[in-house]
């Protein structure tokens, strides 16, 4: 048994619906036994989650979005089925709209949604969708039925991010599918149903938490105990970073389930993180693969190294955080201090991203969500009152605006030099690293860094640990007279030779002469750069160009003086506080005054 899962993006609109069926096709013309879980259409559920919200804020236009909700689930099934079929589903779906409709009326009426509440209005964006597409797949000759995953995902009561009981779930999943083996069931991801509870055909409605479709695929595959899972999305398969981010980067064709986790945890979002976890218990193999892309192979996650991969497998990040540090001499050998410190974070119900202490003992810094930042503080603070009354504990501090930047690989084990490839990519860079943490299995190394400096960071280790082989020099070009432009010819008719024998590859991201410029942080066409900066270029000086540069905060940055300004002369300084290199042809900034030399 396979199981499949299609996201919300692929199933957005009724054309890409039809590529998946097209797709589901190939497996019943080959006779796989499948299953497969859909999400909601495409941004349904924020609407959905909207629509509550308006209704409990008193806002009478939820009476729009949900008109908007049901016309898009009828336009599409009257897209995708013929008439006949479509008489029967327009009926299932107005039958669903006017649940939802009374639902939310009560919410506007009482000006009140529950995590309960959102939980049920959230539960029909799936409800609609898994529907819609079974009526799809018998309409093209699939035999399938819709499933309703409330019927068989039990859960506690915690609504929002429900945790399954998987011994009463398992059973009900291989009890259902036995009894309704002769067709493929449909089924809808992201909800489940609270165990035990009377009173409805399902139990009260859970959600498995956003993301929680790849979550139900793993759950079904753990139930049946699956030969593969394969989640589609919109992308070629987990990547060796964020592409919005690294525009480098590229698809991991094999990972371990530790490794896939450790990715998830920092910011990867192709994988949701509880989907590993019953994978990872049965040994699953878990397929990535590409809606917009089927026939290329995509990532597979399993059990299995790869021998031949990379040290660093991936680097993600967390873009968003605030760093507190305890310190003080009343840290030093004294047993059970962090014992203290992160009971009372967890009994406050605080998540802690990262961990580091020196081995002096005099400091712990531990890293969380922005939005905890001021709770964290306050249970600290509580739970050393007495140390901080006597100054035995200094007042915890807060840094904010910082992002966490990983690399992770599980051949980095007991390989030396990784980290000093990584602090070098960085230092080289100009970003500073507030923390560190790496534990003893070496899967990991983390730190914490400026948030203005992440982008910089992933792409200096992205370039440190895959493309070292070939490196990417920006290029911020100021004077484009006589000595500039010749430079400008001089890269492009270069330009293969470096790549091929050099390893070197030259973008010019910025071109400035007294008073246009032109910035593009992927490239300028220096063939036709005259023509674009005197029709595209806006109003320039040597510091509004500099601000610009430093803005971009990109990695091998060079600044390139090719006037005789000392205008331009005198801003070198703060180019070089920035860590970005300077290569001049203007001689005033090293014949002007010593202090300044």
């Amino acid at each position: 048994m396979k199981v499949l899962k299609f996201g919300g993006s692929s199933v957005a609109k009724p054309e890409r619906i039809q590529g998946i069926i097209a797709i589901l096709q190939q497996y019943h013309v080959r006779n796989d036994d499948f299953t497969v879980v859909f999400s909601a259409f495409g941004g349904v559920t924020d609407a959905l989650i909207d629509m509550a919200t308006k209704a409990e804020n008193g806002d009478e236009t939820y009476m729009v979005a949900f008109e908007q909700f049901k016309i898009r689930h009828l336009d599409a099934a009257k897209i995708l089925l013929s008439d006949d079929r479509f008489a029967i589903a327009r009926r299932q779906i107005f039958q669903n709209c006017e649940d939802l409709l009374g639902v939310l009326k009560g919410i506007y009426l009482i000006r009140e949604v529950s995590l309960r509440t959102m939980d049920y209005v959230a539960s029909f964006g799936e409800r609609m969708s898994a529907y819609i597409i079974a009526e799809t797949l018998n309409e093209v000759g699939i035999p399938a039925e819709f499933l309703d995953a409330r019927k068989v995902i039990k859960t506690d009561k915690n609504f929002g991010s429900a945790k399954v009981d998987f011994l009463e779930t398992d059973a009900l999943i291989a009890d259902y599918y036995f009894k309704h083996k002769d067709k493929i069931q449909v089924v809808t991801g992201f909800i489940g149903a609270v165990k035990g509870a009377k009173g409805s055909d399902f139990g009260l409605t859970t959600t498995l938490g956003r993301g929680g479709s790849d979550y139900t695929a793993a759950i079904i595959a753990s139930g049946l105990n699956a030969s593969v899972i394969e989640i589609w999305t919109d992308v070629d398969g987990v990547l060796t970073a964020d592409p919005r981010k690294v525009k480098k980067a590229f698809t991991i064709p094999l990972m371990t389930y530790a490794e896939a986790m450790e990715m998830s945890h920092f910011g990867a979002k192709v994988i949701y993180p509880p989907t590993l976890q019953p994978a990872f218990k049965k040994k699953i193999p878990l397929y990535i693969k590409n809606t917009f892309n089927p026939d290329f192979i995509g990532t597979l996650v399993s059990s299995d190294k790869n021998p031949t991969g990379h040290a660093v497998q991936g680097i993600s990040s967390i873009s968003n955080m605030s760093l507190l540090t305890l310190s003080g001499s009343g840290l030093f050998g004294v047993p059970g201090v962090a014992g203290r410190l992160f009971s009372g974070l967890a009994a406050a119900n605080i998540n802690v991203i990262l961990i580091t202490q020196g081995s002096s003992e005099s400091s712990i810094s531990f890293a969380v969500q922005p939005s905890d930042a001021s709770k964290a503080r306050r249970t600290v603070e509580k739970s050393f009152e007495f140390e901080l009354k006597n100054g035995t504990v200094n007042p915890l501090s807060i840094e904010s605006e910082l992002a966490a930047v990983a690399i992770v690989g599980e051949n980095m084990r007991y390989q030396p030099g990784i980290a000093g490839t990584m602090f070098q990519a960085l230092g080289k860079n100009g970003v500073n690293c507030i923390a560190i943490a790496q534990g003893s299995s070496e899967l990991n190394i983390s730190v914490i860094v400026p948030k203005a400096d992440e982008g910089k960071a992933l792409n200096a280790l992205h370039e440190a640990f895959f493309l070292s082989d070939t490196q990417t020099l920006h290029l911020f070009i100021m004077g484009v007279g006589l000595i500039g432009s010749t430079l400008l010819k001089q890269i492009a008719s270069q330009a293969a030779f470096l790549k091929e024998n050099r390893s070197m590859e030259i973008k010019v991201i910025g071109l400035s002469n007294s008073r246009k410029m032109i910035l593009d942080e992927n490239g300028l066409d220096i063939i036709n750069w005259k023509s674009m900066l005197y029709e595209k270029g806006g109003n320039s000086t040597p510091s509004v160009f500099v601000e610009k540069m430093k803005h971009l905060n990109l990695p091998n940055a060079i600044f390139v003086d090719c006037t005789a300004s000392k205008d331009v002369a005198e801003v070198y300084a703060d180019v070089l506080n920035r860590s970005i290199s300077i290569s001049t042809a203007n001689k005033i900034a090293n014949s002007s005054s010593y202090d300044n030399y």
